[in-house]
């Protein structure tokens, strides 16, 4: 069965990023026992990883590359923020145990959403936190291979997502 809209994609990659001037690192790998299953067409995932594997059949080979702008951006700097120590007060105290450099907060906008931040620094008044996705500034090279390709049910159409082994469980 080959890649299309509505299909349920099962693939085993080895993804590696760079950022300019920097090394190759790995990322992330799957494995033939866990495996990264989407449901193609829906926009859940990259669009170029998407195009990358349309027409494709279970055995084929892939090996492609994603720039930082096609994947998830450039690194902004005016998502890097100076929030004020008194935010992460508990109990009237500063709350060190969790904010520490290095650690990734979840945290609310202004509007109430919810995203996760980076700390950077823990300054004496402020916390420095990036909200740049993970990922933003990476080069993506993604090689693998199609595992499985099948239908999706007509449930997993209506959520927009896998369900079963490697999906989504509800």
């Amino acid at each position: 069965m080959t890649i299309g809209n509505n299909k349920v994609v099962s693939v085993n990659y080895h993804l590696t990023g760079k950022i300019e001037g920097g090394a190759e690192e790995l990322i992330e790998q799957t494995s033939n026992d866990k495996p990264f299953v989407f449901l193609y067409g829906t926009g859940g995932i990259l669009e170029d990883f998407e195009k990358n594997l349309g027409g494709k059949n279970p055995g084929d080979a892939f090996d492609f590359h994603i720039k930082a702008e096609k994947a998830y951006g450039t690194h902004n700097p005016e998502y890097v923020a100076e929030i004020p120590k008194e935010a992460f007060h508990v109990d009237g105290k500063f709350d060190s145990e969790r904010v520490k450099t290095g650690a990734e907060l979840p945290m609310l906008d202004s509007e109430g959403h919810q995203m996760h931040g980076l700390v950077i620094e823990v300054g004496e008044k402020h916390v420095t936190m990036d909200f740049n996705h993970p990922l933003a500034g990476y080069d993506l090279h993604f090689s693998g291979s199609i595992l499985e390709v099948r239908d999706a049910t007509q449930d997993e159409l209506d959520h927009g997502h896998v369900h079963g082994p490697h999906g989504h469980h509800h």
